[in-house]
């Protein structure tokens, strides 16, 4: 008798495409994704689309329907392309759809790793193949992007407006803990702690004070601590010295694009937006946003999000596949079939279909 053949795994994901070139790179993600486990047969996907977008919003008032977050709770993993319209405000845009998936779906933990390809260069003239391979951990819940604060006399000369900055001793004790566990789980076993107590002096102390009292409990990790402007010029300068960063909200935010464009451009650079302790679904998306400058144009790098393809992958617990889908998405790179943003003159299509002739190689 033939062996029983053993039952695929499916994974239910939701997309939300969204606007400007999210729907161009999330339909570029469907169809390798959908290659990998053609070739592979060793689990399934099951896509469910959700048209929240910025036309959404303009012809209904929301982003998301009533009920939309108790369906998003049915999947496994949400694959999300960008949000963001010209005429739509930004705070709206964003607060109406990312941030309301993000914040209620307690995903406090925006995981964005970064490192140069092969076939891609640094504009650093001087960084190796292996100088700059990073991963910022990004605290997505709290911090900066809190929410909280107001206006008051609107338009007036004496208008006043506050942004509180917010930062509990949970929160930064459980992004702290998983910073830790992340560069514990690397080679080097370093971490640099991203902070502005000098100028910060209530929250950010308090971000120093619980990361030294984490880093107790993780005697193999080293830990170093650096102000956020003079980051930058490490990132620069000095990209070998670091390897997993943990920074706040706003920090995180502005230092990972940097990291980005050090690593040769935004367009390959994925997020994770996670909850670690997987009660929701976690959210994964490229970082580049809507660029509705080259929207339809057909020139737009899938290359983020086949690499947040790649860390879904990883986090539903297809290791294997996610690494076999990176290798393919290298070996496209290596072979010259590059967008314009990586200095080559390849359509989204043409990048697309590199790799999916790659990943049918892995049959």
């Amino acid at each position: 008798m033939s062996a029983p053949v053993a039952s695929q795994k499916t994974y239910s994901i939701a997309s939300i495409p969204a606007d400007g070139i999210g729907p161009e790179v999330i339909n570029a993600g469907i169809t390798a994704l959908n290659a990998l486990t053609d070739t592979l047969k060793t689990f399934k996907l099951e896509f469910k689309n959700y048209d929240w977008s910025s036309d959404t919003y303009k012809k209904t008032g929301k982003y998301i329907p009533d009920g939309g977050l108790e369906e998003l709770k049915k999947h496994d993993a949400i694959f999300f392309g960008a949000v963001g319209a010209p005429d739509v405000p930004d705070h709206i845009s964003l607060w109406g759809l990312r941030l309301a998936i993000c914040q209620p779906f307690q995903q406090y933990a925006n995981v964005r790793p970064t490192r140069v390809f092969r076939g891609t260069e640094s504009p650093l003239r001087k960084c190796g193949p292996n100088d700059l391979d990073w991963v910022i951990i990004r605290e997505n819940s709290e911090g900066e992007y809190a929410g909280q604060g107001g206006r008051s006399h609107a338009g007036k000369p004496w208008e006043v407006a506050t942004e509180v900055s917010i930062f509990s001793r949970h929160g930064v004790e459980r992004i702290m803990r998983f910073a830790f566990e992340t560069a514990q789980k690397r080679p080097r076993k370093l971490l640099t702690v991203v902070t502005k107590s000098n100028a910060q002096r209530n929250g950010m102390v308090l971000w120093d004070e619980v990361a030294k009292l984490v880093a107790a409990d993780f005697p193999d990790v080293t830990v170093d601590k650096m102000l956020v402007d003079a980051m930058t010029t490490r990132m620069v300068l000095k990209p070998e010295s670091l390897d997993t960063i943990v920074a706040t909200n706003l920090h995180a935010d502005i230092l990972s694009d940097l990291a980005a464009s050090l690593a040769g451009s935004i367009g390959i650079a994925p997020t994770s937006n996670l909850d670690p302790t997987r009660e929701y679904p976690s959210m994964f998306e490229p970082i580049h946003g809507s660029a509705f400058d080259i929207t339809g144009m057909g020139i737009s790098n899938p290359v983020a999000t086949f690499w947040t393809a790649a860390e879904m992958l990883a986090w539903l617990g297809e290791e294997e596949a996610s690494k076999q889908l990176l290798v393919c998405v290298e070996n496209v790179c290596e072979q010259g079939v590059l967008t314009r943003d990586l200095g080559g003159d390849a359509t989204t299509q043409q990048v697309t279909d590199a790799v999916v002739a790659e990943i049918k190689k892995l049959a």
